[in-house]
C-alpha cells in the first residue's frame, strides 16, 4: 500500500480576489445584519434622545400655563381655594385670598410661558422651584384635611400628582444646566 502525502496549501489568494466558501461552512467573524426590530428600536432611541426633553419642557409648560390662566377667572380653577389658603398660611395672613390667587396665577403663567417658549428658561425654573414649595405645602399644612381616616381626598390626589411635575422640572433643569441624554456606545 502506498501512501501519498496530503498536500495542504497555505497560500493565500491574491488581494482583490475572493475565495469561494462552501455553502455548508459557517463564517464566524461576520456579524449578523441588524433586524428590522433592532433598527426600529435604535431609530426610536435616537428620536427620543433628540426630542424627549424638549417635549417634556413644552408639555410641562402647557400644564402650568393652563392652570395659571384658569386662576385669572373667578370660579374656573378647582385649586383656587387651596392656593388662597396655602399662601395665606405661608405668609401668616399677610397676603389676602385675592392677592394670593393673583400671585399664583401670574407665577404659574410665567412658568408656563418660559417653559413653552424656552425664553428665560433658567429664570422660569427658579420660579418653578419656589412655586413647588408652595404647591407641595398643603401636604404638610393641611395633612389631616387631605388624608382623613388615612385615605387621600380628591384634593390630596390633586396635590400628590405635583410630585410628577416636580420631577419633570428637575429633568428640564438638569438639561438647562448642561446635562444631555446620549445613546449607549
Amino acid at each position: 500500500m502506498s501512501s501519498t502525502p496530503t498536500q495542504t496549501s497555505s497560500a493565500r489568494p491574491a488581494a482583490g480576489t475572493s475565495v469561494p466558501v462552501p455553502s455548508n461552512t459557517f463564517v464566524r467573524d461576520a456579524a449578523p445584519a441588524p433586524s428590522m426590530v433592532t433598527r426600529a428600536v435604535a431609530g426610536l432611541a435616537t428620536v427620543l434622545t433628540r426630542h424627549s426633553i424638549t417635549a417634556l419642557r413644552i408639555s410641562l409648560g402647557l400644564v402650568f400655563l393652563g392652570f395659571g390662566i384658569l386662576k385669572f377667572f373667578p370660579g374656573m380653577s378647582p385649586a383656587a381655594e387651596l392656593a388662597e389658603r396655602t399662601i395665606g398660611t405661608l405668609t401668616f395672613g399677610l397676603v389676602g385670598p385675592t392677592a394670593a390667587l393673583l400671585l399664583t396665577a401670574i407665577m404659574e403663567t410665567v412658568i408656563g410661558l418660559t417653559l413653552v417658549t424656552g425664553l428665560f428658561l433658567r429664570t422660569g425654573l427658579v420660579i418653578l422651584a419656589g412655586a413647588l414649595v408652595g404647591i407641595m405645602s398643603p401636604l404638610v399644612l393641611f395633612y389631616s384635611e387631605l388624608f382623613p381616616a388615612g385615605g387621600p381626598t380628591l384634593t390630596a390626589q390633586y396635590v400628590l400628582k405635583d410630585i410628577v411635575l416636580a420631577c419633570a422640572g428637575a429633568v428640564i433643569g438638569a438639561a438647562a444646566l448642561g446635562a444631555r441624554l446620549r445613546l449607549p456606545e
